[in-house]
């Protein structure tokens, strides 16, 4: 199965919230009301550079993802 890079979820459990998984490396799944990153990986000391120089641009990339995704519910 080929995936999205990028997923939207919500909750009823947390209804502010707006969630966005990031399907690869590293993956991890960011709260849009708050920032908070929960990581889907495990990273060993060797990963930290890698990860460091990854998630900026990650979680970047999610944000523009929502944006876009919620301009195209709006022109609907």
């Amino acid at each position: 199965m080929i995936l999205p890079k990028f997923i939207l979820g919500d909750n009823t459990n947390f209804p502010e919230a707006i969630f966005v998984i990031h399907t690869e490396f590293p993956r991890f799944i960011i709260n849009l009301q708050n920032d908070e990153v929960e990581w889907l990986e495990e990273f060993d000391k060797e990963d930290q550079k890698e990860l460091e120089d990854e998630t900026e641009t990650a979680i970047e990339a999610a944000s523009k993802f929502y944006d876009n995704e919620v301009a195209q519910y709006k022109n609907d």
